[in-house]
């Protein structure tokens, strides 16, 4: 669990992905959430690995809840993988959380999420990088905009200046959308 960020009402974690061969590193092993099997939105997806780590994401959000935390209280979210992977467990793996984030974030283009939408309902933040050139920031739009014609509803803000990097101006945007879709809650 990460400290309160100036949010006293919400508890942070921030997981880490686990060890696993990665493909675009040639089968080198690294810290990934799944693979890929290359770098771009014009592959399939690593079906495999994907479901299991969704079901792992599924489990602990689970835990979190088990803990006494109403799946209406809980945002995930993730930069890069792991922004895909919010996209995927928010919108498929576990439907009626309050909110999810994707930073510098795609989905490939023939995604399995877009044909198995199991909410609109989970408001979306995606913010990019308008100089990234790992992940260009028109994969990002174009995921945005694909999401956004399945009926869910966001916001996509470019971040001036930025390649595939977070910067403070992203973490405050992001904050101010977290304080919008988690207010504080109410003693009665």
């Amino acid at each position: 669990m990460g400290s309160d960020f100036g949010l006293p009402h919400i508890n942070f974690y921030f997981p880490t992905a686990p060890l696993r061969p990665y493909t675009p590193l040639g089968g080198s092993t690294s810290n990934v959430w799944f693979d890929r099997y290359n770098i771009t939105p014009d592959v399939p997806e690593h079906i495999q690995t994907l479901e299991a780590i969704g079901q792992e994401m599924k489990g602990l959000i689970g835990k979190v809840a088990d803990s006494g935390v109403p799946l209406n209280r809980i945002v995930i979210g993730g930069f890069s993988m792991g922004g895909a992977l919010a996209l995927h467990t928010a919108y498929r793996f576990s439907p009626g959380l309050a909110g999810a984030f994707a930073l510098s974030s795609f989905l490939n283009n023939n995604s399995v999420l877009y044909s198995n939408v199991k909410t609109r309902d989970t408001p979306l933040y995606m913010c990019h990088g308008d100089r990234d050139t790992l992940v260009p920031i028109s994969w990002g739009q174009n995921t945005f905009q694909d999401l956004t014609k399945l009926g869910i509803k966001g916001e996509f803000t470019p971040i001036k200046n930025t390649l595939h990097e977070i910067k403070q101006k992203e973490i405050e945007d992001l904050f101010r959308w977290i304080e919008k879709v988690l207010p504080p809650v109410e003693n009665k």
